[in-house]
């Protein structure tokens, strides 16, 4: 079987991926601030992690046991290169509180990107 070339609904234009890893309660104001942002595709996910603040430990049973991984949000944005200052912009308004654990914010390039819908 074979897949053939895909279909490339646009042509010329650079698309990026940018990653927000956030606060939980966060998300939904996150995501209501890109409403206006065009998107070329957008995901959502539970993650756990931690990144500066490492662990923390505590006392269980006479035991230290380590905290790593404490509860985020990754927000996937995919979308044109134009738009990524934007978009972050737009995400550190709202996460932003001065205090760690605020998250971090990744942007990297698309090497190839297809609309599997497109015929």
């Amino acid at each position: 079987m074979s897949l053939g070339s895909p279909s490339v609904a646009k042509v010329g234009f650079i698309v990026k991926q940018v990653i927000a890893v956030v606060r939980p309660y966060q998300a939904e104001k996150i995501l209501e601030n890109l409403k206006w942002v065009p998107l070329e595709a957008l995901s959502v996910n539970e993650v756990k992690g931690f990144g500066r603040q490492k662990s923390y430990l505590d006392q269980y049973s006479e035991t230290e046991f380590a905290q790593a991984f404490l509860p985020k949000v990754e927000i996937s944005l995919w979308l044109d290169d134009v738009y990524v200052e934007e978009a972050v912009r737009k995400i550190t308004e709202v996460a932003r509180s001065g205090r760690m654990g605020d998250g971090k914010i990744m942007v990297m390039p698309a090497v190839q990107c297809y609309d599997i819908g497109s015929t």
